[in-house]
């Protein structure tokens, strides 16, 4: 199903390289806000550590966001050392297009990590990279994701029962 993810973590930091090389992955598309950082703007412990990790191993990365705030996506690309397209219109593929041109990379050898189903799932599957959810940093959300987070629990449900994952 299109709104299914290829892969489904508890956190970013559980997407091994390993994991990555047994699916061809050789760049990386991060959403920034619940994926990366939480509504206070604090990054996820450990994610400096992480990407230093994926870009020893090659892997190429870019944030691709829908904020609409340049400088949040900006101060966060410059604390991690990557590209970024913010105002991405997630699902649309116009970012996708934009960050995959960023990385030189096929869509095939892409994963898209982020926390949402309609707009970070969807939009990869559409434009044929591998997605990957995390579940969300907080519960906290703003008014267009809280929305979104009541159509995405039932695709969930469904996603989860015929995966047999237990939810933590």
């Amino acid at each position: 199903m299109i709104f299914y993810p290829r892969k489904y973590f508890n956190n970013i930091l559980e997407v091994s390289i390993d994991f990555l090389k047994e699916n061809q992955i050789t760049g990386i598309l991060l959403d920034i806000d619940n994926t990366l950082i939480d509504k206070d703007n604090k990054i996820i412990e450990g994610l400096e550590d992480w990407v230093e990790n994926l870009k020893n191993n090659n892997i190429k990365i870019c944030i691709l966001s829908n904020t609409n705030k340049k400088s949040k996506a900006e101060k966060l690309s410059k604390l991690i050392g990557v590209p970024y397209v913010f105002f991405a219109k997630k699902p649309l593929k116009s970012g996708f297009k934009k960050a995959q041109k960023i990385l030189g990379v096929n869509a095939e050898n892409i994963a898209v990590i982020g926390d949402q189903v309609l707009t970070d799932v969807f939009g990869a599957n559409r434009s044929k990279m591998f997605s990957i959810l995390v579940k969300p940093l907080q519960s906290t959300d703003i008014w267009v994701t809280k929305f979104n987070r009541k159509i995405e629990k039932r695709i969930l449900k469904k996603y989860f029962k015929e995966n047999n994952i237990k939810q933590k």
